[in-house]
Formats: C-alpha cells, sequence, structure tokens
C-alpha cells in the first residue's frame, strides 16, 4: 500500500476515534460548561479562516474577488448557496485562463 493510502486512513481512524470519544464524552457531562459551549461554537469560524487568510494572503486575484462575494452574499444565502458561487466563480475564472 502505498504512503498516501496510510495517509488516508489514518486521518480516517483518527477523525473517527476524535468524533466518537467526543460523544463519550459529552454523553457523560450533563451539562456542558458555559466556556466550553462558547469554544465550539467558535470552532466553525476558526476553521473558515484558516482556509480563507492563506488564500486572501498568496491567492490569485480571482480568488480573492470570490472570497469578498462570497462574504457578501454569505449575509444573505444559504451556506451551501454560497459555497457553490464561490466555487462556481473561481472554476469559471481559471477556465477562463484569468
Amino acid at each position: 500500500m502505498s504512503d498516501i493510502w496510510w495517509i488516508i486512513w489514518l486521518s480516517a481512524g483518527f477523525t473517527y476515534f476524535t468524533r466518537f470519544a467526543g460523544h463519550l464524552i459529552l454523553q457523560r457531562v450533563e451539562r456542558i460548561p458555559p466556556r466550553v459551549e462558547a469554544a465550539l461554537n467558535a470552532v466553525p469560524a476558526a476553521v473558515i479562516t484558516t482556509i480563507v487568510a492563506p488564500v486572501l494572503v498568496t491567492g490569485d486575484w480571482p480568488e480573492r474577488i470570490a472570497i469578498l462575494i462570497a462574504g457578501v452574499l454569505s449575509l444573505y444565502l444559504p451556506v451551501i448557496a454560497v459555497v457553490a458561487i464561490g466555487t462556481g466563480l473561481v472554476a469559471a475564472a481559471r477556465a477562463l485562463g484569468l
């Protein structure tokens, strides 16, 4: 088996383990402390930031413009629509050679 398959299987196993362990921990805790709940609520924003920030700094202009458009659209549209539109904009810009 190649190295890439080992990485994929180990990543999948680690992801499953952390999700399973999280469920076990939450079953044993009757009430989530407010600070833990606040931290868990901040995770999606942190993940989006870690994905978007490097592209804004080192990406090309089509990606930067698509991120800005998606940011504005996210105020008005569902997340899946924003992701589809943003991805479509970048794909179209790359297809046009921009």
